[in-house]
């Protein structure tokens, strides 16, 4: 006699369901980490209240809350110069689906600089050395080698700008508001360090260092903070995407290329 197979369940922390009676596959209630999502939060709860759930099992105080509301406007649209923006921007352009332009802004600002990446090593810095300016200068004398192999070495510190000159307006009005938001010491320390670490790393701030500050003192982990930054990005790639399909490719920005044999040029060289 055989026996019934076992049933499968997922395993999930994070969500339950109460199954409708006449429809075991459509939910009749959800609730995450313990509150009911739709009976009580619908209507109640902010955006980011429910983000910050999700991630940490736990309601955010009203601080908390402020502070991952400015985090998520700062970070809301990094600009069609961004290469994240750049690629969602081409998606567009050439009438790519919603869900590849997303992709294409996702894989580009995926990487180690000015990525999710980079905020997960900038992350992992703020967890080992905190708010010692002496740990810090020793981090960022010597760059990190590469822990696996799919990701290269880190050509310049995490949280820093390799290719600027000094630190931008942005930034630092990013790092003011966030700094005088924040529940926690690691951003308030980062205000008043900023110079000695600009020092330490002979670099301008980036904007990727408060948002690991912001992402650690709000309590997520190095991983956790990786995928809020990819995610908090999107809106402005989407936003990019959709007005460059409206207006067409001849209104696109190529730049333009000079080619060492060019073949719409006649051949100017002289005759050997």
């Amino acid at each position: 006699m055989s026996q019934a197979a076992p049933e499968q369940v997922i395993h999930t922390r994070i969500w339950l369901e109460e199954a409708e009676a006449d429809n075991p596959f459509a939910s009749r209630a959800a609730y995450c980490h313990g509150y009911d999502v739709y009976g009580e939060m619908l209507g109640q709860a902010r955006w980011m209240e429910m983000l910050y759930l999700l991630f940490r099992a736990e309601r955010p105080t009203p601080a908390e809350t402020a502070l991952l509301d400015a985090l998520a406007v700062a970070l809301a649209n990094p600009g069609p110069r961004d290469p994240s923006i750049h690629a969602a921007m081409c998606g567009g352009i050439g009438g790519s689906t919603a869900a590849a332009s997303l992709m294409a802004a996702l894989a580009v600002g995926a990487g180690q600089y000015g990525g999710g990446r980079e905020v997960w090593l900038a992350m992992q810095g703020w967890q080992q050395c905190g708010t010692e300016l002496s740990a810090w200068q020793s981090r960022l004398a010597k760059l990190p080698e590469a822990e696996i192999d799919v990701w290269p070495a880190p050509e310049h510190p995490a949280g820093f700008d390799p290719n600027g000159v000094s630190t931008t307006t942005i930034v630092c009005q990013t790092l003011a508001v966030l700094a005088r938001l924040s529940p926690g010491p690691r951003l308030p320390w980062l205000q008043t360090q900023r110079v000695a670490l600009e020092q330490a790393a002979g670099l301008p701030l980036a904007l990727t260092l408060p948002a690991a500050a912001c992402l650690c003192d709000l309590g997520f982990n190095p991983a956790q903070g990786e995928m809020l930054y990819l995610l908090l990005r999107l809106p402005g790639a989407a936003a990019h995407a959709l007005e460059q399909w409206e207006y067409g490719f001849k209104r696109f920005p190529f730049p333009p290329l000079e080619l060492e044999d060019d073949p719409a040029q006649p051949d100017t060289k002289a005759p050997s």
